[in-house]
């Protein structure tokens, strides 16, 4: 009796799960493997655990990254933070343009007396402590990697 084309593909189908079955047996039946399974199954709690963690921490990173109340609130903050400090440099930006567009349309020449009257200027002192003080807590930080080098 001949086969119809529907049935010899059935008969095909059964036979490849039948040998997929018995690549499975035959991979169950190995040591390693068993061993592998049995410590497997001795951790099963442990992962449920884990998995409910990872589940609840997916849910939670979903619902922040949906609510578009919190991040519009998120973004009001953070612009509340960064505003001051962009405008703070806007502000040096603009006085460093200001002043070099003054150093070069400027053609005096600054002699030892306009320096010494410079050093009054509360400014020039400012930076002058500044100075000394970043050198300074630098000239400590290096002592203090010496010290930890030779150590």
């Amino acid at each position: 009796m001949s086969e119809t084309p529907a049935q010899n593909s059935a008969n095909e189908t059964n036979s490849a799960a039948v040998r997929g079955e018995l690549d499975v047996l035959d991979q169950l039946m190995k040591p390693e493997v068993q061993k592998s399974l049995t410590e497997l199954v001795e951790q099963l709690p442990k992962l449920a655990e884990m998995v409910t963690l990872m589940t609840k921490a997916y849910d939670v990173a979903q619902s922040v990254a949906t609510d578009r109340v919190l991040i519009e609130d998120l973004k009001g903050g953070l612009g509340e933070f960064v505003k001051p400090i962009q405008d703070k440099a806007k502000g040096i930006a603009s006085a460093a343009i200001e002043a070099s567009d003054r150093a070069q349309s400027e053609t005096t020449t600054i002699g030892l007396f306009g320096l010494l009257k410079m050093l009054k200027d509360p400014q020039v002192q400012k930076t002058f402590r500044f100075a000394q003080a970043f050198l300074e807590v630098m000239a400590e930080r290096q002592k203090g990697e010496s010290v930890t080098e030779t150590k």
